[in-house]
């Protein structure tokens, strides 16, 4: 079932398609509601209970990440940050289709004095690779312009990082 897009059965779907339409819906359903969750989980409601349950802040976006069969993360490059340009995190836009989705290539960065600033993930030395060690630096997110299509049959895993307000809503 889903892993690296091989023939399954469509009847039993696809856990990482259900996963990333559940997040589209609770994006499009945010509301400020305090709930208790549990677990931290991609299924938690309502939007910015992934992170705090009884947070006030506005959040409209749920950061994800996706694995490729090999256990991977997906990276898809993004435009005018300097030298970083590769990126591991997304907000969903839209499902459709049989689980397609846009996906909106999300900046990785840290905060320094206050600003914001971009976190390379490639490796220097290695032009193709995500340095793992420098995922772990990241802890702010900003949106870019740039969108991906993807075939969410494709992925085996999907991991939901934090509820974070990119202002999406406010553009």
């Amino acid at each position: 079932m889903g892993c690296g897009c091989h023939d399954h059965d469509d009847r039993h779907g696809n856990c990482v398609c259900q996963v990333v339409r559940a997040i589209k819906d609770i994006q499009d359903n945010a509301v400020e509601e305090a709930e208790c969750a549990e677990c931290t989980s991609c299924f938690n409601e309502p939007l910015g209970s992934l992170v705090s349950p009884t947070r006030r802040d506005p959040v409209d976006t749920r950061v994800f990440v996706l694995s490729t069969a090999d256990g991977s993360p997906f990276h898809a490059f993004f435009s005018g940050e300097g030298n970083a340009c590769v990126s591991i995190f997304f907000r969903v836009e839209d499902v459709f289709d049989n689980c397609c989705a846009t996906l909106r290539v999300l900046v990785p960065g840290r905060r320094e004095g206050g600003n914001f600033v971009p976190v390379n993930l490639v490796s220097s030395g290695d032009r193709c690779c995500v340095d793992l060690t420098r995922v772990c630096q990241v802890e702010r997110f900003r949106a870019s312009n740039d969108c991906v299509t993807v075939d969410l049959k494709c992925f085996c895993a999907v991991q939901c990082i934090a509820d974070v307000d990119l202002g999406i809503c406010n553009a």
